[in-house]
């Protein structure tokens, strides 16, 4: 029988990863001082989460075993687990940069700390580095090491073609409507969160019990990035019709000039009228227009497609779901626990 990880047990196991990087890095005679530095812009940086992503390793690792799994075992999975927290976490460093922001789970962004400002960027490349020296130290004679090793490079690749269609779509000082498209949502939601997300926690797993064969990769594929996709396009509805109570903070996706589901769909739907309202008020720093487009979405019943497209996307998934060819010993379990995680969230 699976067995489900918890925050704490996920957790206890970074202290050794974070031993073995800071190892490394004295092999060089880094100066304390600046051992110190990266010590913390690791912690801070890579702890606090919900690590979700990374918890989805040894998730998916005991289903595909269909039991518990030993000391050793559990230490593997969630090490790779912990290595995409370190990816997460050199995505966020840079993209706060990128975005200008505030906050970062509730305390000001890592480049907004005392003394740090653009050293950030340089702690965002060791962040990446991280993940393969921990590769080496753990990984070097598993058989799929080269294949972790691609994987990772591969996903860092999409995600950062993702993140520059973003940058360049939707530019927060800059509205240009006619720069949205669902073709380039659709490009961004993939690429920037789905293969990352979704994707690599089960590719890892795959390769880290030797199941990692062409026919269930690509099942795991055709089935988790559209996973994936549906992630985004709750989040983009949560965004704006989501409790900040419950989704833990306050939507900004409008004020942002986000290029999201939501104003995607009233693109596509609006009258010369309407989309005359949306060229006045998206993307503007200011809650009366925000409160503009907020009525417009009311009027457009926004909510209600979302709950027809999820509807209609939940069946369709569970159906491939069901579809899966298991000869090569992969389980629908791994798909059904994504899917339970995330179908009818409020937050």
């Amino acid at each position: 029988m699976a067995t489900k990880t918890t925050l704490q047990e996920f957790e206890s196991v970074f202290p050794q990863l974070e031993e073995d990087v800071l190892e490394w890095a004295k092999k060089y005679n880094l100066p304390q001082e600046q051992l110190d530095w990266f010590k913390k812009s690791l912690e801070v940086n890579t702890l606090g989460g919900k690590c979700n992503r990374g918890m989805s390793v040894p998730d998916t690792v005991s289903v595909l075993l269909e039991r518990p799994l030993s000391k050793e075992e559990y230490f593997q999975a969630a090490a790779l687990g912990w290595m995409i927290e370190l990816l997460q976490a050199f995505f966020l460093v840079s993209d706060d940069i990128m975005d200008s922001s505030i906050t970062r789970r509730g305390k000001p962004c890592w480049y907004r700390q005392e003394g740090v400002g653009m050293v950030a960027i340089n702690d965002a490349f060791l962040l990446e580095s991280a993940i393969y020296g921990l590769l080496k130290k753990h990984f070097k004679s598993h058989p799929s090491y080269v294949e972790f090793i691609e994987l990772f490079h591969e996903v860092t690749f999409q995600t950062e073609l993702g993140q520059m269609c973003d940058l360049l779509t939707a530019p927060e000082d800059v509205v240009n409507l006619d720069n949205f498209s669902m073709e380039k949502y659709t490009f961004i939601v993939i690429y920037k969160t789905a293969y990352y997300s979704f994707y690599l926690p089960v590719a890892l797993a795959l390769h880290m019990l030797h199941l990692a064969t062409p026919k269930n990769l690509k099942q795991a594929e055709d089935i988790l990035i559209p996973m994936g996709e549906y992630f985004q396009i709750q989040d983009d509805y949560l965004d704006n019709f989501g409790l900040p109570e419950h989704i833990g903070k306050i939507g900004t996706d409008i004020m942002d000039n986000k290029c999201s589901w939501l104003v995607n769909q009233a693109l596509k739907r609006a009258t010369p009228a309407q989309r005359k309202v949306l060229e006045e008020h998206y993307g503007q720093k200011d809650k009366t227009h925000e409160a503009h487009v907020k009525k417009l979405y009311d009027e457009m019943n926004l909510k209600a497609l979302y709950e027809e497209y999820e509807e209609k996307f939940v069946g369709e998934i569970k159906t491939k779901i069901d579809q899966i060819d298991g000869s090569e010993g992969l389980k629908k379990g791994a798909f059904e626990t994504f899917l339970a995680k995330i179908y009818k969230r409020s937050r």
